[in-house]
């Protein structure tokens, strides 16, 4: 099956005339002066190629579309005072539903680099809250089962006696039912939770030397992603989705369900 991804980035008016005006493509569409929540938009469709374009969809009405209906809906829901990230999320999806159906797959819509919300209509639980946390760790990768000269071969640099950094990143994802308040979870739980489980846990440690985890467990970036997700599976009621850890910006992991 093939998926089509476009991000659509547009700024909601929090205040002043534009925020009072009745939506038009060029508050939504373009960054004003005025107070504003930046929101990007990705919308992904699934399907066959439209045999003249071979194009899944035009990306010029996938941008109308999220700029002329999510985007005005999801102004509508702010200005209603009912805004929450999951609801926003519900409502952009519900205008790609409408507009392409069979074809739509998803949607996800961030307001900051370190959250993001995602509804998938064909899944159960549809909804997917995931909230990106930063801390730093040094390791060795070394396997006492073999010499030092296998461990070089096999780890290269990586094997230094004395280990080396990482600025790691941390995606966390839960799955659930949005409660009647439009949320999947007090962001400040979830925050306070990964942090103190997590964050405090591993950040500015050398694993293979201050951790238990990683004293007799080879420290790469699969193993971290899986210990983060053991430690956190019994801690969000059922909803831990899945846990990504980045080692640099081209190598990540991911662990779940």
């Amino acid at each position: 099956m093939l998926r089509l991804t476009r991000e659509v980035r547009f700024t909601l008016p929090l205040s002043g005339d534009a925020f009072d005006s009745d939506p038009i493509n060029g508050f939504v569409g373009n960054l004003t002066d005025a107070p504003g929540l930046y929101c990007a938009l990705l919308v992904t469709l699934a399907g066959e190629l439209h045999p003249a374009s071979n194009y899944i969809e035009n990306i010029k009405v996938i941008d109308d579309v999220a700029r002329s209906q999510a985007a005005v809906a999801m102004l509508q829901l702010l200005r209603s005072g009912n805004w929450t990230l999951c609801r926003a999320t519900t409502v952009a999806a519900e205008c790609c539903a409408n507009r392409w159906r069979e074809a739509f797959h998803c949607v996800s819509l961030s307001t900051n680099p370190h959250l993001s919300c995602a509804f998938y209509p064909r899944e159960n639980p549809m909804t997917q809250l995931t909230q990106r946390f930063d801390f730093s760790a040094a390791h060795r990768l070394h396997n006492d089962a073999l010499d030092e000269a296998a461990n070089r071969e096999l780890f290269g640099k990586c094997n230094n006696p004395e280990g080396h950094g990482h600025n790691y990143q941390l995606d966390v994802t839960l799955a659930g039912e949005v409660d009647q308040d439009g949320t999947l979870i007090s962001l400040d739980l979830f925050t306070r939770t990964v942090q103190h489980i997590v964050i405090d846990r591993f950040d500015h440690k050398h694993l293979n030397v201050q951790t238990e985890e990683f004293k007799t467990l080879i420290p790469t970036v699969e193993n971290i992603a899986k210990v983060f997700y053991t430690l956190l599976e019994n801690e969000f009621d059922g909803k831990l989705h899945s846990v990504r850890v980045w080692e640099t910006e081209k190598t990540s992991a991911e662990y779940g369900r």
